[in-house]
């Protein structure tokens, strides 16, 4: 099926950045679905499959879905062979389990759903988590609870999730019943790209269905507990009727955070707001005179619970910073290695 570009969510920044791969007769196409070693573009001529060569794959990596590239369509072959990839508006990440390297998920997404479950399995840490991820990436986060019609007392979960994601939409839907789906339409415009992300079992293959208006994306049955079975295996972006894109991705058992402490300040707006009150701007919280913030946890306007996950996430993203600078200090201290070799000259 053939599109326009900007259907498929490319604009002015895109354009630029792929104005020096015009001369060498390169196509400009964005990853829908990324699979080992291969993916499928949608271009302007319609979807085509590619391959990322192994140079690439060492200078930039492997293109991620929501990626736009400048590929090569192979002359005489329905096939193409990515040659770049273009910079990133946008890109939810976390950190690879058991090493201090990021492992992008989705890129170039206008809008993520943060994905989570009415009832029971709703958990407000969790969700802190999600959002400061999100609001690192760049793209503008709204919280959708998911199993409203299974759910006892959804409002109080919409309210639930508020308390912790301030300033941020809440809606609570079921995929089964349509209820809060309406809510949803005004994210899902033309050219537009809508990520769903969350925990495995949160329902978002269902709800990614209910978009579509078919039953294109496989999904599970509910479990004992309510729970839905992990049925997602790969990130794929397809195009809703409205023309908004869809971005589903498989559930995530854990999230590392790949972020800095300014994205951790827009989670916790209101730790921030209170720790700019305290009598010293070096202050730890601690038994410093004039703290705001302990201030605040004795009249039980700063709840105990969202403070200690203030302070988890933030010894994390330290800790990870720390990672950070160690594993760049190794690598420049092999490159002078690897330097001082090249300079030596073989004596006979």
């Amino acid at each position: 099926m053939q599109d326009s570009l900007e259907a498929l969510g490319w604009n002015s920044f895109f354009a630029e950045a792929f104005a020096q791969y015009e001369p060498e007769g390169l196509t400009p196409g964005r990853v829908a679905v990324q699979e080992r070693g291969a993916v499928v573009l949608f271009t302007a001529g319609g979807p085509i499959p590619a391959e990322t060569g192994a140079r690439l794959l060492r200078e930039s990596g492997q293109p991620v879905t929501g990626d736009w590239v400048a590929a090569e369509v192979l002359a005489g072959e329905d096939r193409a062979m990515v040659r770049a990839i273009l910079p990133r508006r946008s890109r939810f990440a976390r950190k690879e389990p058991w090493l201090t390297e990021e492992q992008v998920i989705a890129a170039n997404v206008d809008t993520v759903f943060l994905v989570s479950d009415c009832g029971l399995d709703f958990k407000p840490r969790r969700l802190e988590r999600y959002l400061t991820a999100a609001w690192d990436s760049g793209a503008a986060p709204v919280v959708v609870l998911t199993k409203a019609d299974l759910a006892a007392d959804p409002a109080g979960t919409v309210e639930e999730a508020e308390s912790v994601a301030f300033g941020v939409p809440v809606h609570a839907v079921s995929s089964v019943t349509g209820t809060g789906l309406d809510e949803l339409a005004t994210y899902l415009q033309p050219g537009r790209t809508i990520a769903l992300l969350g925990s495995s079992g949160v329902g978002k293959s269902t709800l990614a269905n209910r978009l579509l208006g078919d039953d294109r994306l496989a999904t599970g049955d509910l479990r004992r507990d309510g729970r839905g079975r992990h049925t997602t295996t790969n990130r794929e972006l397809v195009r809703l009727p409205g023309g908004a894109l869809l971005l589903d991705t498989p559930g995530m058992r854990e999230l590392q955070l790949w972020a800095d402490e300014g994205a951790l300040e827009e989670t916790f707006s209101d730790v921030a707001d209170l720790a700019r009150e305290c009598r010293f701007s070096d202050c730890s919280h601690g038994s410093e005179p004039g703290c705001a913030v302990r201030i605040a946890l004795r009249d039980g306007s700063l709840p105990q619970a969202r403070w200690e996950s203030y302070s988890k996430l933030q010894r994390e993203l330290r800790a990870l910073a720390l990672k950070q600078d160690a594993r760049l200090l190794s690598e420049a201290r092999k490159e002078r290695r690897r330097f001082a070799r090249s300079q030596r000259k073989t004596k006979w």
